[in-house]
C-alpha cells in the first residue's frame, strides 16, 4: 500500500489501497467503515453479499476533488477487515430462508425450526456488527456501515444508542416497518421496526417512500408524533405543481433532532441508477436530488452521527451498481467532513 507521506491523490487508486483508493488503515482512520457481507433473508433478487467488495472495487476509480471541501483526500477513512464469519453464515443461513420463502409462496406451512435457525443467525450478524461498531466508538473513530442488505446497520444503531439519543433520515423505496416479515425478525423489511425499539432512537424521518404495505401505513398512523414520511408520490407531485425541492427538503431537514443517522438504501434512487437491487421499484430521486439533501443535512448545524449504506448488488455483466454506490458513499462520507467542520466552527 502506499504511504500516507509520499500518496498523490491525481494517480489512479492502487489495488491494495484501501476505500478511494486512500492509503489509509482502519487503525489509523478518523472514519471507519464496517463492511457487512449479508443477504440471509432478501425475499426477492440477491447479490448484496457481494455489495462491499465491489463498492471498494470501484470507489478506486473516484477522483478525490470536492468542491466544498480542501484536500479531501487529507481526511482519514477506511474500510476495516471483514468479519471472517459473517459472509460464511449467510451463505449458510440463506439456504433456509431461501426454502421458507419458497415454501410460503405455495401456501404450505413452514418449519418453526428453519425459522427459528435463521432468526438466531441473523441476530449473530447483528451482535456481530454491534461489538465492532463499540470497539471502533471506544477508540475514538467515527462509525460506519456497508452491506449487504438493509437488515445490516442495525447493530451499529444499538451501538450508537448507548452512547447518543438520536432520529433516522431514511432514504429509501421502502418504509421497512414490517414485524417480522416472512417470519424473519431480523429481516432486511423489518429495519426500521427494530430500530424504534431503541428508546434512544427518538424519531425516524423516511423520504423516498413509494412501495409499502397497510401493516406499515397502520403502524405510521399510531406513531404520528416519531415517524414522518415524504412519500415520493408527494415529493413528485409537490415539483410538478412547482414546489422546488430547496423548499422540500428544508421541510425534511425541519423535522430533524439535534443529532442524525443517515440510513441509505440505494433502491431510495431511480432504477436506472441501481437496476440490480434486490427489489427495485418505479419512481424515486435522482442522484443531484440526493446530493442536496444529504449536504443541506451536513449544513444544517445537526450532527450526523454516523451512517450506513445498503442493498447495493453488483451487476454480474456490468460495474453500474458499484460504480453509483461508491460515488454515494463518497456523497457521505464527505458529508461527514463538511458536518464535522461546521460543528467545530458552531
Amino acid at each position: 500500500m502506499t504511504q500516507a507521506k509520499t500518496f498523490n491523490p491525481n494517480d489512479p487508486g492502487t489495488s491494495d489501497s484501501n476505500v478511494f483508493g486512500l492509503p489509509y488503515k482502519a487503525t489509523d482512520a478518523d472514519l471507519v467503515i464496517i463492511p457487512v457481507p449479508w443477504e440471509a433473508t432478501v425475499s426477492y433478487g440477491a447479490g448484496t453479499i457481494h455489495g462491499p467488495e465491489a463498492i471498494l472495487e470501484a470507489s478506486k476509480q473516484i477522483d478525490l476533488y470536492h468542491p466544498l471541501i480542501k484536500e479531501v483526500w487529507k481526511h482519514k477513512m477506511a474500510i476495516g477487515d471483514e468479519e471472517p464469519s459473517i459472509r460464511k453464515l449467510s451463505k449458510e443461513t440463506r439456504k433456509f430462508s431461501k426454502e421458507i420463502i419458497e415454501t410460503l409462496a405455495e401456501g404450505k406451512e413452514v418449519s418453526a425450526k428453519k425459522t427459528e435457525r435463521v432468526n438466531e443467525a441473523c441476530e449473530a450478524m447483528v451482535q456481530s456488527v454491534r461489538v465492532q461498531a463499540l470497539q471502533w466508538m471506544k477508540k475514538g473513530k467515527f462509525v460506519a456501515s456497508l452491506g449487504g442488505d438493509h437488515s445490516t446497520p442495525l447493530g451499529l444503531m444499538q451501538a450508537l444508542a448507548t452512547k447518543h439519543q438520536f432520529g433516522i433520515l431514511q432514504i429509501d423505496a421502502h418504509c421497512d416497518l414490517r414485524n417480522a416479515y416472512e417470519g424473519f425478525q431480523y429481516s432486511h423489511a423489518s429495519i426500521m421496526y427494530n430500530a424504534l425499539k431503541e428508546k434512544k432512537i427518538t424519531s425516524l424521518t423516511q423520504v423516498g417512500i413509494r412501495d409499502y404495505c397497510e401493516e406499515e401505513v397502520a403502524f405510521i398512523a399510531k406513531n404520528k408524533s416519531r415517524v414522518i414520511v415524504f412519500f415520493d408520490r408527494d415529493i413528485q407531485q409537490k415539483k410538478m405543481e412547482g414546489t422546488l425541492w430547496a423548499k422540500q427538503v428544508a421541510a425534511i431537514v425541519k423535522t430533524l433532532p439535534p443529532k442524525v443517522f443517515i440510513s441509505f438504501d440505494i433502491d431510495g434512487l431511480t432504477p436506472d441508477h441501481c437496476p440490480n437491487t434486490g427489489t427495485p421499484v418505479p419512481g424515486g430521486l435522482s442522484f443531484a436530488e440526493v446530493t442536496y439533501l444529504i449536504e443541506k443535512v451536513a449544513q444544517s448545524g445537526k450532527q450526523i452521527i454516523g451512517f450506513d449504506l445498503n442493498e447495493v448488488s453488483p451487476g454480474r455483466h456490468d460495474d453500474w451498481d458499484a460504480n453509483v454506490g461508491a460515488r454515494v458513499l463518497f456523497l457521505l462520507c464527505c458529508s461527514w467532513m463538511i458536518n464535522r467542520k461546521k460543528n467545530k466552527r458552531g
